[in-house]
């Protein structure tokens, strides 16, 4: 077995975190890519949902608007926002992609990733009310999001690589 030198690290202190928040609608619980609740299979090694289209149908149907996707303007609206927030705050932004259905950003600061997502999904929400491309009432983001911790310089390589290469080729512009 490989040891994994990271044990004599430091890891009561995050170096930064991958945050990754999807658009309302877009990934739902039974989708056959895979999902996690909070309940039971939110934890390390638990399994996800399995694929159910009768689940998928029924989530549809108790969502409170139509899914939300973004086009080139809303996308650009989006990262403007988040760099804001990065600048206003105190944020180091690392990297960032921001696709059709969903926000990668790799950011190095202390503190909790969750409010730093709250503070992304809020500073874009209102970005895109005031450019009148989604009404007040109209859910934009998915409940929380995933906030993992990258505890080394290799964790944040990765990340980084993964936020900016893995993503596939060049975005649509839908215009």
């Amino acid at each position: 077995m490989k040891r994994d030198y990271i044990e004599f690290q430091d890891r009561s202190v995050a170096k930064g975190y991958l945050i990754t928040f999807r658009c309302y609608g877009t990934w739902l619980h039974g989708d056959e890519r895979g999902s996690v609740d909070r309940r039971f299979h939110n934890k390390v090694g638990a399994p996800k949902i399995k694929p159910n289209t009768e689940t998928v149908e029924r989530k549809r149907r108790l969502m409170k608007g139509d899914a939300v996707l973004l086009d080139s303007e809303s996308r650009q609206l989006v990262e403007t926002a988040i760099r804001e927030v990065c600048k206003v705050r105190g944020y180091r932004l690392i990297a960032i992609n921001v696709r059709t259905n969903h926000v990668h950003v790799v950011v190095n600061k202390m503190g909790t990733p969750e409010r730093i997502m709250d503070s992304f999904k809020a500073y874009a929400t209102r970005a895109l009310r005031t450019a009148n491309l989604f009404g007040t009432e109209q859910m934009v983001w998915s409940r929380h999001g995933s906030t993992r911790y990258l505890w080394t310089d290799d964790h944040i390589d990765s990340a980084v690589e993964y936020v900016v290469h893995g993503q596939g080729g060049e975005m649509p512009r839908f215009d």
